[in-house]
């Protein structure tokens, strides 16, 4: 009986040893990886901002922290614009999704799509709310373009705000 017990607590000491221990893939986003500056324009007016994206809980997900200021214009007061977004491999499905937190009370779950130059985020569809579309583009080893767009129906997109990046760490 002492075997058999003995045996049973080892194998699920090791099972979870191994199973905590997985080693989780984020492939195509090494590039994006580093602190970031950068200017852009859209609906809230011309503004500037940084963002980084860093891995975090020993590389088992990818953390990006985002502020961004619009000076004010006119009557227009200045907006500020604080994010926080958690990237992480959905184990159910194998899929890479993340799910974003702003100032403004916003919460945004996304599917993610990788390819070599591109890492494409949309927004599940919600009632009553648009689809959004959060896209990194590579443009070379230090520059990003960023576009943030939103859709009703999840097939035209329009642009709310874009710009350019360069890579500071």
């Amino acid at each position: 009986m002492k075997k058999k017990l003995a045996f049973l607590v080892t194998f699920l000491v090791l099972t979870t040893i191994c199973y905590a221990q997985q080693s989780t893939s984020f492939g195509n986003w090494g590039w994006l990886l580093g602190e970031w500056i950068g200017e852009g324009s859209g609906k809230p007016g011309q503004g500037g901002g940084t963002f980084s994206f860093s891995y975090d809980l020993d590389k088992n997900i990818i953390i990006r922290k985002s502020h961004s200021v619009y000076p004010a214009v006119g009557n227009k007061p200045e907006i500020i614009h604080d994010d926080l977004m958690i990237v992480y491999p959905d184990a159910n499905d194998k899929t890479t999704k993340a799910i974003y937190f702003d100032n403004e009370g916003h919460v945004i779950n996304y599917t993610v799509l990788l390819t070599d130059k591109l890492i494409t985020l949309t927004s599940l569809p919600s009632p009553n709310a648009p689809i959004f579309r959060l896209t990194y583009e590579l443009l070379d080893q230090e520059a990003v373009n960023t576009k943030f767009e939103m859709s009703r129906d999840g097939v035209k997109f329009m642009t709310y705000v874009e710009g350019k990046s360069k890579k500071t760490k």
